[in-house]
């Protein structure tokens, strides 16, 4: 579980989107990472008290419809399965990117076309399959960036380059209030937390669920603070794009002997990676609406491997959305779908965060001591964490016109869709909280 989430979550959001983050706020990035790691671990203490308690292939969307009502549940499961779908266009677009450092004379949209039929042919093999894969996948990303980590860190702590925090500018050369404009590709980046608590209904150990949470925040944290203050250390701020992965740019930039090509190769992995965990959860979560009656029944069947076929072709429309932008936007394409993507994820953490406050509250002092993977904030950390993000939330619409239509959007789409939904729903799960894979 720990391997499937990280595996989830080191993608193009690191590799790829540290880029415009770092456009957005410069060296203070880093304090953008920072608030998005503390964002990161109030949700991720909530989802190891609540996935630990209530191991279900819904989660967060189980948790709403038990702590707070059916609305919260569908928008979180409906929202989430639409963000992460469509992500998966974004780790598409990321892999035609990387191609075109070897191949540039190959269209962007045959590469989309090639690993989109590669990646739905893992994702229908058997669960056990799928994991195999996915592990080794991630293994390959975590071994490299910690690699990477520890070479950049030489490279400034022996003289070999020069540090780059205030070279140009200062360390907030676009203003002290930045690093809040870089916020939603910080804690996109953390974006993968909530995966183990998707896949917890697959789990059979509640000790092993809550581990697997914590093992995850604490990977995700050391690795994406190591390397983005290794990477703004390295690189002059100004000299990062999304025309190829920052990473790339630092190896190219200290004349590695063909660290470049190998680096190029490791994010490629990542972002197919990426692409493979995304498609994996968003099946498992449209698996869950059928389920629950939010979404036709077809949908929540399993095949003779127990794959969510059906789910899985559909949950695999983000990378038409892909094709679709390659070849009308292609210049703007990552950062499209990264925005589109960003607000459906933010629902199932503040969902989450709501429905653990909720639980504490209901919990008396002998059901709390019995939960399996205890939070050392208890439900105030969720408290904190819900207001921080709610604020981060609300700072993006201010700042991004985009952001604030897209978001308003998606919300009002969600509501209306419940509303239409609402009246003949009849829930085949009459037991949320059970298993469902």
């Amino acid at each position: 579980m720990t391997m499937v989430a990280v595996g989830g979550s080191i993608g193009t959001g690191l590799l790829l989107g540290t880029a415009a983050a770092i456009e957005l706020a410069g060296p203070a990035v880093i304090l953008s990472f920072i608030l998005a790691a503390f964002i990161s671990w109030t949700v991720a203490l909530a989802l190891g008290e609540l996935a630990s308690t209530h191991p279900a292939a819904g989660s967060f969307g189980v948790y709403g419809d038990l702590y707070l009502n059916d609305y919260a549940g569908f928008i979180s499961r409906a929202g989430y399965w639409l963000a992460i779908a469509v992500s998966i266009g974004a780790e598409m677009v990321a892999s035609a990117t990387y191609m075109q450092l070897w191949v540039p004379s190959v269209p962007a949209i045959v590469w989309v076309l090639i690993f989109s039929a590669l990646l739905l042919g893992v994702n229908l093999l058997s669960v056990q399959a799928f994991g195999r894969f996915e592990f080794w996948f991630a293994m390959i990303k975590v071994a490299v960036i910690a690699a990477f980590i520890l070479l950049g860190a030489g490279l400034l702590l022996s003289g070999r380059a020069h540090p780059q925090y205030t070279a140009h500018g200062g360390f907030f050369p676009l203003g002290i209030a930045a690093p809040l404009l870089a916020i939603t590709f910080a804690i996109y980046a953390f974006g993968g937390v909530e995966f183990v608590a998707v896949t917890s209904g697959e789990s059979t150990s509640a000790a092993e669920v809550a581990r697997a949470v914590r093992m995850t925040f604490l990977t995700l944290t050391f690795l994406y603070l190591g390397a983005i203050i290794v990477l703004v250390g390295v690189m002059p701020w100004n000299h990062a794009g999304v025309t190829e992965s920052p990473f790339v740019t630092v190896f190219r930039s200290v004349k590695v002997p063909g660290a470049a090509h190998f680096m190029n190769f490791v994010v490629l992995t990542a972002a197919l990676s990426g692409a493979n965990a995304a498609l994996y959860i968003s099946s498992r979560m449209l698996f869950s609406l059928a389920r629950t009656g939010w979404a036709p029944p077809a949908l929540g069947r399993l095949n003779s491997k127990g794959s969510p076929t059906l789910a899985l072709l559909v949950s695999s429309y983000g990378i038409i959305v892909a094709l679709v932008l390659e070849r009308w936007a292609a210049s703007n394409a990552f950062v499209y779908i990264l925005r589109g993507a960003f607000f459906g994820m933010m629902l199932s953490w503040i969902v989450s965060l709501a429905a653990h406050i909720s639980f504490r509250h209901r919990l008396n002092a002998e059901e709390a001591a019995a939960i399996p993977a205890q939070s050392p904030l208890k439900g105030w950390g969720s408290v904190i964490g819900l207001v921080v993000v709610l604020a981060a939330i609300g700072k993006t619409w201010y700042d991004s016109r985009v952001n604030l239509i897209s978001g308003v959007s998606f919300l009002t789409g969600l509501t209306v869709l419940y509303f239409i939904l609402r009246p003949g729903n009849a829930r085949s799960n009459p037991n949320p909280g059970s298993k469902s894979i």
